[in-house]
């Protein structure tokens, strides 16, 4: 073959070029490859979260029957009800020596309160001493409370002794001397065949005769109030005991978590604070008007705990939960919405829920009639947190709590 013929039969080698669009494709087969693998494995998580959910929802049981309700719309906080941090001046006393000191009473400069432990204890001189123990122990649980005792409501006799309310043993007489304790009413007994789950706050008469107090439920014991809250139960009573007949009776009944009770200063009618539903009842003990009840304050800012006389002549309300108007309030949210609160509770403990109702607390002055005098406010509650209880003593306000370690003192001057 000569050299013509084979230069004829030689093809030029072209080189490969690779484009641009090869890898584009490539990368989107890659691409697609990916979102198709996150996509699947975002359905299995949700489907492995939302299948147990449902699967709660539908068959396991719910421990409340939540009842509808009907709140109206909060009052604007403008005015005396207008927001500020003067609880913020508070100062803190005996931080951590006390547990849950609920309520408060005094002779003279000398204190008196329940702690969360069972104990009554004397604060004199800047020191705590124990005089008394209304259970026993182990204590310091929420399945030991009950054996353990929960002091709650405690006031001051007319003779010196001290009344106290316990919420699983009834109503003592404590000396606060010799430590003797005398039950009184116990817990165990019934009432118009209801049993007393809750016995929560308590105030006596002048001459000691008779003891107004409040049963906050037949079926809910202190430990699961915040079921009896969210569930709306209708079951919480007023009761009286007179200590020359030994009876006790229902004054009134129907009542949503009944709370904190007061007399009147001339003692013809009682306060009662329903903290469900926000309000505080009238009960008229003497008079014309004697068995009669009416409204003494309806749609307050928040749910109110014990009531205390205020040297103005009115009432301290304490709040440790609050309907804040503008703002919002979660108890209100799920007030007319009963199938929630059953999927909320079928999932979610009493103690997990609590925790998003937000720390606010507020004591609220109200004059003799009823009108708000001003309010004092601890929004996030920095300072004072968990109010049960405003005591008016020598122109400051001690506060008192169902759950913090200390009892807070305000100087009213200053405020």
């Amino acid at each position: 073959m000569d050299d013509g013929e084979c230069l004829r039969q030689r093809r030029p080698i072209r080189p490969q070029v690779v484009t641009d669009e090869a890898a584009v494709q490539e990368t989107e087969r890659n691409s697609t490859y990916s979102g198709k693998v996150f996509k699947a494995t975002l359905t299995f998580l949700a489907l492995s979260l939302l299948i147990p959910c449902l699967a709660a929802i539908c068959f396991l049981d719910c421990p409340i029957d939540p009842q509808y309700l009907s709140y109206h719309v909060p009052p604007l906080m403008t005015g005396a009800l207008e927001q500020n941090v003067k609880l913020r001046q508070a100062e803190r006393l005996y931080e951590g020596q006390l547990i849950g000191p609920e309520s408060l009473a005094n002779i003279g400069d000398v204190f008196f309160t329940g702690t969360a432990d069972g104990q009554i204890v004397k604060i004199e001189d800047g020191q705590i001493h124990t005089i008394a123990r209304l259970g026993r122990p182990p204590c310091g649980t929420r399945e030991y409370e009950p054996n353990c005792g929960r002091p709650l409501g405690l006031r001051v006799g007319p003779n010196g002794t001290l009344f106290v309310a316990d919420a699983y043993q009834g109503i003592f007489e404590v000396n606060p001397v010799t430590g003797a304790v005398e039950k009184l009413v116990s817990s165990e007994t019934l009432v118009q065949g209801k049993k007393m789950s809750f016995v929560n706050d308590l105030v006596v008469t002048s001459d000691g005769r008779k003891i107004y107090f409040t049963d906050s439920s037949s079926k809910w014991q202190r430990r699961d109030y915040p079921y009896l809250v969210m569930e709306g139960t209708d079951d919480g009573r007023l009761l009286e005991y007179d200590r020359i007949t030994k009876e006790v009776k229902v004054l009134m009944g129907g009542l949503r978590f009944p709370n904190g009770v007061q007399l009147s200063p001339a003692e013809d009618f009682l306060l009662v604070a329903e903290t469900t539903m926000a309000r505080i009842k009238r009960y008229y003990v003497s008079g014309l008007t004697k068995g009669g009840v009416d409204m003494f304050m309806d749609n307050l800012p928040g749910f109110p705990d014990n009531i205390r006389l205020s040297s103005s002549g009115g009432y301290w309300v304490a709040m440790s939960a609050v309907r804040l108007n503008p703002g919002f309030s979660m108890l209100d949210f799920l007030a007319n919405k009963p199938w929630i609160k059953r999927i909320i509770f079928k999932l979610f403990s009493h103690d997990t829920v609590m925790k998003f109702v937000p720390r606010y607390s507020l004591v609220v002055e109200l004059g003799e009639k009823g009108a708000y005098k001003r309010s004092f406010h601890d929004p996030n509650g920095e300072v004072v947190t968990f109010i049960s209880e405003a005591h008016e003593h020598d122109g400051y306000l001690y506060m008192g709590s169902f759950r913090s370690p200390f009892i807070c003192k305000l100087n009213l001057q200053e405020v």
